[in-house]
C-alpha cells in the first residue's frame, strides 16, 4: 500500500524506459560507419623484400671456417682435431695407459703374440678340425635319432676336432690331454686367461698366444673364444703339429722373457724431449765444472 501511494504511475514510468532502450538500440544499428578512424600504422603495411636477387652467372658460394672448412692449411693432418666415437677414444686411451704405466710380466705376455706367416700355417691346420655348426650338428642327430630308430649304427662323431670352453680347455691340460693350446690376446677382462699360460707350463703342455679371439671364434662357430685346444690330429698332420709344438716351446713355454720382462714405462714424446734437454743441460754443467777445476 505504501508503495503505490508513493508512486502512483510506477508502471507507465517503467514501460516509457523500455521503450526509450529499444528505440536507441535500432537507431545505433541502423546508423552508417564513421568515416575517417585511426590512420594505418607503418608495421601493417607490406614490408618490401630487402633480399638480392641472385644472379645465376655468379652464384654465391659462401665459405666454412670451421676446422676442415673451405680454409686448411695444405699438408696439415686434421685427424687430432676430429671427435671420434667413444669406443675408440677408449681403445686409444687404453694402449697410451699400457705404454706408459709399468705393466706386469704375467700381463705383458700377451702382446708377445706369433707373427703374420705363423699364425697362418697354425690356422690352415685348426681350420682342418674346426668345430661344425649348430645347422650341422642339429642334422647329426637328426640322422643318428632315424638310425636309431630303424635298428642300424648311427654315424660316428668326427674323431678329431678342436675343444673350446675355458673348463673344458682346464680339465684337458690337467690331465695332459691337450697337445696344443692357442689363447687368445685381447680377451676382456684379461683375469679370465691369465692363469692358463703358467698352468701349460707347469703341465708341459705346449701353448701359443694368437691374435684374435674373433679368429678363434670362427674356428668353433662361435663369435668369439677365449682360447681352444686339440687333443689329437689325423696321421698325415703329425709331422705339421710336431713342428708346431716345438715352436710354441721355443717361443712361449721355454721362453724366460715371458716370466720376467716388464712392459710399458715409454714416456710421450714431449716428456722425452724435455727428459733430453734436461739430460744435456746437467752434462754442460757437469763440462764447466770440470774445466773450472782443471780437470777437463
Amino acid at each position: 500500500r505504501e508503495s503505490t501511494l508513493l508512486f502512483p504511475n510506477q508502471s507507465t514510468i517503467v514501460l516509457t524506459f523500455f521503450e526509450d532502450s529499444i528505440l536507441r538500440t535500432r537507431q545505433t544499428r541502423n546508423m552508417a560507419p564513421k568515416k575517417g578512424g585511426k590512420p594505418k600504422s607503418k608495421k601493417d603495411e607490406p614490408k618490401k623484400s630487402t633480399k638480392a636477387v641472385a644472379d645465376p652467372l655468379f652464384p654465391s658460394r659462401p665459405r666454412n671456417f670451421q676446422i676442415g672448412g673451405d680454409i686448411r692449411i695444405a699438408g696439415r693432418d686434421l685427424s687430432r682435431f676430429v671427435k671420434w666415437p667413444r669406443y675408440v677414444r677408449l681403445q686409444r686411451q687404453r694402449a697410451v695407459l699400457y705404454q706408459r704405466l709399468k705393466v706386469p710380466p704375467s700381463i705383458n705376455q700377451f702382446t708377445k703374440t706369433l707373427n703374420k706367416n705363423e699364425a697362418s700355417t697354425v690356422f690352415t691346420l685348426m681350420n682342418k678340425y674346426r668345430c661344425p655348426t649348430k645347422a650341422a650338428k642339429k642334422q647329426r642327430i637328426k640322422e643318428a635319432a632315424a638310425a636309431a630308430a630303424e635298428g642300424k649304427e648311427a654315424p660316428a662323431k668326427a674323431p678329431h676336432m678342436l675343444k673350446f670352453g675355458l673348463k673344458h680347455i682346464t680339465t684337458l691340460v690337467e690331465e695332459k690331454k691337450a697337445t696344443l693350446v692357442l689363447i687368445a690376446n685381447d680377451v676382456d677382462p684379461i683375469e679370465l686367461v691369465l692363469w692358463l699360460p703358467a698352468l701349460c707350463r707347469k703341465m708341459k703342455v705346449p701353448y701359443m698366444i694368437v691374435k684374435d679371439k674373433a679368429r678363434l671364434g670362427a674356428l668353433c662357430s662361435m663369435k668369439t673364444a677365449a682360447a681352444l685346444a686339440i687333443t689329437t690330429v689325423a696321421k698325415e698332420d703329425e709331422s705339421q703339429l710336431d713342428l708346431l709344438q716345438n715352436l710354441a716351446k721355443e717361443k712361449f713355454n721355454d721362453n724366460p722373457d715371458h716370466i720376467r720382462k716388464w712392459g710399458g714405462g715409454i714416456m710421450g714424446l714431449k716428456t722425452q724431449a724435455k727428459l733430453d734437454k734436461r739430460a744435456k743441460a746437467l752434462a754442460a754443467e757437469e763440462a764447466k765444472k770440470l774445466a773450472s777445476l782443471g780437470k777437463a
